[in-house]
């Protein structure tokens, strides 16, 4: 039952970041929002936080469960693949750092630049079916809180955690720590939205594909595996 569901959300993020914050109660410092990787290093980073490592299990897991109904939901592939793609565009970016420091320098940004230029080509010629499958879906609880998360990811946290922001309101009392550490736990808001998201999306794109009749050439195939495992 979805009232189930949403009381589940509920718990698993309301858990989730009461351990983030009781683990920095008890152990100031653990949750690594800004390391700094040598003595001249004056901006750190926080790319070894817990918080940015759920937020890359997030992306990696919103990634496999629309790559799940790109397979098995027909009709909502044209939505599911895009999604699929920008979860991973966002994973890669989350990776930024690992991938500039142990691989290649710029490695992600080439990365992104293809994911999106590949995207935009799907998209695009794609377009009558996303049209058809939205029309199918909407209206779409799950595209809502989509659409919310990108919002906060896209537009909020930009803004919110834009330094000269904390600069000015902390004035001679600025810490870079302060501005990465809200900017980070915004983020992991729109992460949250987005994977409660994706997973409504994916619970209504499954309701439809099995309400829609089968075509006749995936019946005939699963009558034929009933018949040959009949046989044995």
């Amino acid at each position: 039952m979805p009232w189930i569901r949403y009381l589940l959300y509920f718990i698993t993020i309301a858990f989730i970041t009461w351990a983030l914050t009781q683990m920095e109660i008890a152990s100031p410092g653990s949750l690594k929002m800004h390391i700094l990787l040598s003595a001249s290093d004056r901006y750190g980073t926080s790319e070894f936080s817990p918080v940015e490592i759920i937020q890359a299990i997030i992306l990696a897991a919103c990634g496999v469960i629309m790559w799940w109904v790109a397979r098995y939901c027909p009709t909502q592939r044209p939505i599911a693949i895009p999604l699929a793609g920008m979860a991973l565009a966002f994973l890669i970016r989350e990776l930024d750092f690992f991938l500039d420091r142990f691989i290649a320098d710029n490695l992600w940004q080439v990365l992104i630049v293809m994911i999106g230029s590949l995207l935009i080509v799907y998209t695009y010629r794609a377009r009558k079916r996303l049209q058809i499958a939205l029309a199918r879906i909407w209206p779409s609880p799950g595209l809502t809180l989509l659409f919310a998360g990108a919002v906060i990811l896209f537009a909020f946290v930009r803004l919110v955690g834009h330094e000269p922001l904390w600069m000015s309101i902390l004035g001679d009392d600025y810490k870079r720590i302060v501005k990465l550490a809200v900017e980070e736990f915004i983020e992991l808001v729109g992460y949250f939205l987005w994977m409660v998201g994706i997973i409504e999306y994916a619970f209504q794109a499954r309701a439809i594909a099995m309400a829609e009749p089968q075509p006749a050439a995936q019946r005939l195939r699963k009558k034929r595996r009933h018949d040959a495992e009949g046989k044995f």
